[in-house]
């Protein structure tokens, strides 16, 4: 049974355009499914849905998600959030922002585990501690200590994945873990997340507009545009041969790196016009019904 199940999710601004198109997709346990698309694709816009953290702008109009098979919309407020903090956490894009600069590390991995789950500060600060460690962090005594103006962004990202790590949720939404760190740092922090979810085991939703990502890190996708899911697949099936156009037509526009002097694709307009004329049609029989 899939731990996280979507099912025909619809998002829109409040009196504006859809910003997910009945969206459903499955992630199983310990299952790495990657989100792609370019983007307003409506990645993130699947991840802060399912963590109950969407803006006051935009509402779901219809549709399921289902979490370890109770669906959390048809829930109290208070009762969905606390599935969600006992049972998944984020991995955001951008560690600067992600983390309060006016507090110490230490506290931004332990609140949650004492304050929501009811640990004790001792035990919460010794995971702490075993994590930063995981993650690579030299001398995490000193770095719990550290306000996060003092560390480097790769260290930064490293707190970032430990603490969505620390209640060992059973599922983590990574938000384009890797957009705001050079190339280099980049890979160390991929094999990094690819390592802690093997050894936890924990279910991931990965958003990234990178299908090289995809390829290293994920078994499945789901490729979207403007909302709509276009193509869903086994990573292996999609690189072998994509099925949609669209599809095709990013894997075509992808870097080669076995190839760097190659030059790249732009998605052909007419692979657009008809992508477009897709989500048009899908939203003409959606309101007929």
């Amino acid at each position: 049974m899939s731990f996280l199940s979507i099912r025909k999710l619809s998002v829109r601004l409040k009196n504006g355009p859809p910003l997910l198109r009945r969206v459903s997709l499955e992630v199983a346990a310990g299952e790495v499914r990657g989100l792609v698309g370019e983007s307003g694709a409506g990645k993130s816009m699947i991840g802060k849905a399912v963590l109950g953290i969407l803006p006051p702008s935009v509402q779901i109009t219809e549709g399921e998600i289902l979490l370890d098979g109770t669906d959390l919309l048809r829930l109290p407020p208070k009762e969905s959030r606390r599935r969600i903090g006992a049972s998944c956490a984020l991995i955001p894009q951008d560690p600067l922002t992600a983390l309060n600069p006016s507090h110490r590390i230490g506290p931004q991995i332990t609140d949650r585990l004492v304050d929501i789950l009811g640990w004790t500060r001792t035990a919460a600060e010794a995971r702490a501690l075993d994590l930063l460690a995981e993650v690579q962090i030299v001398d995490p005594v000193r770095v719990l200590r550290s306000y996060p103006h003092e560390l480097s962004g790769g260290m930064r990202q490293r707190i970032l994945i430990a603490s969505a790590f620390a209640a060992e949720p059973k599922l983590i939404v990574a938000d384009e873990p890797t957009t705001a760190l050079d190339v280099t740092v980049q890979k160390q922090i991929l094999r990094l997340i690819a390592g802690m979810q093997a050894r936890h085991g924990t279910a991931l939703l990965f958003v990234t507009h990178d299908l090289g990502v995809v390829s290293k890190v994920c078994q499945n996708l789901s490729v979207l545009y403007s909302g709509l899911v276009v193509e869903d697949s086994t990573v292996a099936d999609f690189f072998a041969g994509p099925r949609h156009p669209y599809s095709a037509a990013l894997l075509a526009a992808t870097p080669k790196y076995t190839d760097p002097d190659a030059g790249l694709h732009p998605v052909p307009d007419a692979v657009i016009d008809a992508v477009r004329a897709e989500v048009a049609a899908f939203d003409k029989a959606a309101a007929h019904g």
